[in-house]
This record gives structure tokens, sequence and C-alpha cells, in this order.
């Protein structure tokens, strides 16, 4: 690879389609630079994962070509090419044969990958007992230490803690100053604009635009805002819009004011909106969604805001939505936001999870809800009366 000048060369013809054919990808002529970091972008069903199956080898296209220099290293689909009754350790070879490594050569980088994975306890039970989550863990150790000259990423951080995600950043960061290059596909804007430098947006199979990250997230988060519940939301996307107004800031603030991850129960909360309008805007509606760590809704809040004296001159705002008594008991949550036109026709920025909160409970409080009540008594008869009755 080093004598190329580029990674990858992808060159996908127009192709005519028969009766009952989907054509997943056309008229596509990209080239990917050495120690390059490019993003694929767009709605589901765009291409994204197709193309990098074809770039990965799994597939191949119909007509057109692709050019890989030097060696790939793919992780595209959650635990792709393992043998569920294989053992950790006996996927590794698996993998790392399929990878063109040589025993020996796996031999030397086991202890290595395993210990990177965390499933020390783990690694000789059969795969089918691991969770998505180990799956993740063994799959993007694996990819990590072949030695690969490209990195064929398909979000590989939809699964994961936090930590785990952190970890996964720090190896790539490591790739890229080692002269590889990688190709990454992902819903989550901020993984795309935190790892690349370049951006593919790719819709109905075709290239809508290729250039700067910020410009191609922006473009398909304008694709997005005519849409209700877009299925990307599912996969991972954690802001959209078409951007006329954003909400620029969002915080937790605690009843002395002062902003706050964790509350006692039923202790007093506010949630405090920065918004920037770039231009004229009529009042918009703002709403909000609690939910609980699994994503269940429990309940939501909306407002107009020309109730509460939006003009429509640009600039930035700042709204509260304050509870004086929320009925939390014990749990982790979530705040998820949306702004948009008065119609709700328009969303002008979705933000999910963007503020996460603990309530921890009292002493007296079971159960993540704080029933709040006041008991009574009534007296309805004497000892006597009701003994004679």
């Amino acid at each position: 690879m080093a004598g190329t000048a580029s990674a990858i060369a992808i060159e996908l013809r127009e192709a005519g389609k028969a009766f009952g054919e989907v054509v997943a990808l056309t008229g596509i002529n990209l080239l990917v630079p050495r120690q390059s970091r490019v993003g694929f972008v767009g709605p589901s069903g765009g291409g994204k994962t197709t193309l990098l199956r074809i770039v990965a080898g799994i597939i191949k296209p119909t007509s057109g070509s692709v050019a890989v220099g030097g060696r790939i290293g793919s992780l595209l689909e959650l635990g792709a090419g393992f043998h569920p009754e294989m053992t950790g350790r006996e996927n590794v070879f698996l993998q790392g044969s399929i990878h063109g490594l040589r025993r020996v050569q796996i031999r030397e980088k086991l202890d290595e990958i395993v210990a990177y994975s965390g499933l020390e306890r783990f690694i000789d039970l059969p795969v089918r007992t691991y969770s998505s989550g180990m799956y993740m863990r063994l799959g993007f150790a694996i990819a990590a230490h072949i030695e690969a000259d490209v990195l064929l990423l398909d979000e590989v951080f939809a699964v994961g803690d936090e930590a785990f995600q952190r970890k996964c950043f720090g190896k790539i960061f490591e790739f890229k100053q080692r002269g590889g290059t990688i190709v990454f596909v992902s819903h989550d804007a901020a993984s795309v604009e935190r790892l690349c430098e370049r951006a593919v947006l790719l819709r109905g199979g075709r290239v809508e635009l290729d250039g700067s990250t910020q410009e191609a997230i922006a473009r398909y988060h304008k694709l997005l805002a005519e849409e209700r519940d877009p299925a990307e939301s599912a996969a991972g996307l954690r802001e959209y819009g078409s951007g006329e107004a954003r909400i620029i800031e969002a915080r937790l603030l605690g009843p002395d004011g002062e902003d706050r991850l964790q509350l006692l129960a039923g202790e007093p909360l506010t949630v405090q909106l920065r918004i920037a309008a770039r231009e004229a805007l009529p009042p918009p509606r703002i709403s909000l969604e609690l939910r609980d760590e699994a994503g269940l809704l429990l309940a939501s809040a909306a407002q107009d805001t020309a109730e509460l004296g939006w003009d429509e001159a640009p600039g930035e705002r700042v709204l509260r939505f304050e509870v004086e008594r929320p009925p939390l008991a014990d749990g982790r949550f979530r705040l998820r936001f949306e702004l948009g036109d008065s119609a709700g026709r328009r969303i002008y920025h979705w933000l999910d999870d963007e503020i996460q909160f603990v309530v921890y409970p009292g002493e007296t409080v079971r159960g993540p809800v704080l029933l709040s009540g006041r008991w009574s008594l009534e007296q309805v008869g004497t000892p006597a009366e009701i003994g004679g009755r």
C-alpha cells in the first residue's frame, strides 16, 4: 500500500434493473486516500453497509470494480464470521486465519487480544453464550490487533458501555497514527465528527454529497427533519433536524440552582435549555420526554413558546421547565428534546439522551415511582357499638 495514492478505489457503474431486482448502489466513483478517515452517513437503506461489504470482499458488485491497497480489517456486523458453537479462543484463531494470519502469529497476539476484550473469564465458553456486548468486545479486539492497513467499521459503538467505547476510540486513533486508513459507518453524528474529517452522504444508493464531515451531517439531518420517527433513531442516531433553531445547551438544575446529575426522591428540579435561532422564526414548539434506562416512555410535556412571549427575531433564548415535586423515587432516567414548528410538521432540532440523571430513594421509598398522597382517619363507631353488632 505504501506506493499507492489511494487506499481504496471504488467505481460502481450505472446498472440496469431486471424485474423484481433492487439496485442497492449505482453510479458511485470514490477514492479514499491513504491515512484518511472517511465516514459514510445517510438514511436507512441508502447503501452504506452494502458498500462496506463490497469493499471487504464479502459480496461482489454486479458491475464495476473495487480495489483495496493492503490488508483489510473489518467489523461490519455483530459477531459476523463467529462460529456459535466454538469458544471465544477458537474464534480468535478462526478470524485471524480469515484475515490471512498464520497460526503462530495469532498465538503471539492471543493474550493481548483476550486482555483487550476483557473476556478472560469467558474466552473458553462457546460464543453462543455471549451477550451482544461481549460479541462486540471480542470482534473489535480481533479487528484491532490484526495489523491491517484499512479498517472498516459499521456501527461499532452501538453496543458496549461508555468505558469500552472510549477504549475503542483510543485504539482507532492509534491505528490512524500508524498510517492506517479508516472507513466508518454510523448513525451517531457525534462519533462521525469525532473520528472523520471527510464524510460521504449516501441516499438511495447514490452519492448525494462528498465533502467535509460537518457539511455532510448537516445535509443528512435536513433530510430527516421532515420525518416524525425515522428508523435511524432506533439505530443510534442521537440528533437531527433542519437547523433553523437548535438546542445548544441542556442542563438539569437542582433546588440550589446548580448543575445536578443526581437527585433525591421528590427533590425539585429544573430543566434549562438554551436555544439559538439563526434566522427570524415563528414561535416554535418545545417538547420533552422522560424515559427510563431501558428507553420506556414515562412522561412528556410540551409548550408553545408563543405563550411565553417568543418573538420572531433571531438570537438566543433560555427556556426553563420547573418541577416542584417530581414523581421519581429510584432509578436512572433520560430526557429527550424536540424543537419544531408549532404545527408539528417540521423538526428544527431533535436531541436524544442529552440529559441523563440518577434518582436515589429515601429510607422508606420502594420502587421507581414516588407515590405522594395524604392519609386520613375517620371514626365510625365506639368499641362497645362494634362489639354489639
